[in-house]
């Protein structure tokens, strides 16, 4: 399908803030910074502020820049599904009691990586000339399985307008169409306003297939479930392409695979390890983009599986400058893998590609939980026309930057150990925080206490 570039589009990166109830429960297999810092005792408030810091100096920096809210946790709904029942208090103290993983995963604060939020087409790809949204049903993990209804409620109320924006249902919760959202989708082209071609990363079929899967952990994205979330958006076959991520990629800890490669632009970043079929990947990105694709391939013999997950190198966040060039944004533990360091300077800032400039960003709250720079916002591209149509306050400027980090002084703890979760007051100061912030965002009634 061919369609007019938009000069006016723009990408926009929508950070999801971090939650109140942050914490380090261990709560997703296959996630070894997750599994690793099971047990610590979490800073919310500065969680928070870190990834409040990274938004404001991106915007300080020309990039524009929006925010998500997190969700409603403890979710005390899911607690009495369960069979607890009784105060909010006496449901707690049950769960803490007789089910305390059940516990831990209701007062996850996982949607704070909103990378896994949903899957976004941008208006200039799509057949009916809208933006299109799916959430994710994150049905591989109970604490995030929790997360899509509400998800879909924010999406619905920032992006209301049907002229422009378009909703979508989740995928059926069951494994055939284990949906993870952006994290396994990558959007290619020369210019975000031209016509692009996306990238959907699988780690297994649920229907037929070859059979080879990873051994060790779960394959987390299905084939069938990246298929229908093209489908929803109208994206034909000229459009789309659909690739296996290696697996051992993903026994070494490459649950999503945005662990594994970023693209933005023309660019994609990405390890000799990323793909099952490297090289048919990158010939089917050829023959569909319009424009040509740059590949920035990293050979495990620079930097190993180990020390890609442990870093997060291809977590990092790939943005476009006007002038052409792109800048990475990457957390801080880059400095500390001398390899990982040393690939960065030598390899990527020398090479020839539009990698001109690496910003390192403190985002170790997150990363403890396996979170990096990229985890931590949703991708959209938008016109001059769609920024305007965007409803709330959840655009960042200087004002509302200052505003939501008052809000998280007030209101987050700066000690979160997995024992606290059981606290009522806890889930007390969080429904008080997040009837303030929806009037602060201006978004309505979104979540399920307040329905």
């Amino acid at each position: 399908m061919s369609q007019t570039p938009n000069p006016t589009v723009r990408e926009v990166n929508f950070d999801g803030l971090v939650g109140p109830t942050h914490n380090y429960s261990g709560l997703a297999h296959g996630n070894v910074a997750s599994m690793t810092h099971e047990g610590l005792v979490a800073n919310p408030r500065e969680a928070a502020l870190q990834g409040l810091e990274k938004m404001k100096s991106l915007m300080d920096a020309g990039y524009a820049q929006g925010v998500l809210p997190p969700q409603q946790r403890p979710d005390l709904g899911a607690l009495r599904a369960l069979g607890f029942t009784g105060s909010d208090a006496r449901v707690l103290a049950r769960a803490a009691e007789e089910a305390p993983q059940v516990l831990r995963a209701v007062c996850s604060a996982s949607s704070m990586w909103t990378a896994n939020a949903a899957t976004v087409t941008p208006s200039v790809d799509a057949p009916d000339r809208r933006v299109h949204f799916t959430p994710a049903n994150l049905q591989s993990s109970f604490h995030r399985y929790l997360e899509p209804a509400t998800t879909g409620r924010v999406l619905a109320s920032m992006f209301r307008d049907e002229r422009f924006f378009a909703h979508h249902p989740v995928l059926p919760s069951t494994p055939a169409f284990s949906d993870e959202g952006a994290a396994n989708h990558t959007r290619l082209a020369g210019d975000h306003g031209e016509p692009g071609v996306h990238l959907y990363v699988y780690g297994r079929q649920a229907f037929g297939g070859d059979g080879v899967e990873p051994k060790r952990f779960p394959a987390r994205q299905t084939l069938e479930a990246s298929q229908a979330v093209a489908r929803q958006h109208g994206l034909e076959a000229s459009q789309t392409v659909f690739a296996q991520q290696h697996p051992e990629a993903i026994d070494a800890g490459v649950f999503h695979n945005d662990v594994i490669a970023v693209g933005n632009g023309p660019v994609l970043l990405y390890h000799e390890y990323a793909f099952r079929d490297e090289q048919g990947t990158l010939d089917a990105l050829r023959a569909r983009m319009a424009s040509p694709l740059i590949p920035v391939r990293v050979p495990v013999e620079a930097v190993s599986l180990d020390d890609a997950v442990a870093s997060y190198l291809f977590n990092s966040q790939l943005l476009s400058n006007p002038d052409g060039t792109m800048t990475l944004v990457v957390p801080g533990e880059c400095q500390e893998r001398e390899a990982v360091w040393r690939c960065l300077q030598d390899h990527l800032l020398a090479g020839n590609n539009p990698i001109a400039e690496v910003v390192v960003k403190d985002v170790k709250q997150s990363m403890r939980n396996g979170g990096g720079p990229a985890c931590l916002r949703l991708r959209v591209a938008l016109s001059d026309e769609e920024r305007a149509a965007v409803s709330g306050r959840v655009l960042l400027d200087d004002a509302l930057h200052g505003e939501l980090t008052a809000w998280v002084e007030r209101h987050y703890r700066d000690r979160l150990a997995p024992a606290d979760l059981a606290d009522p007051a806890l889930a007390h100061e969080t429904l008080t925080a997040l009837d303030e912030l929806t009037r602060l965002l201006k978004l309505g009634s979104v979540y399920p206490f307040q329905l």
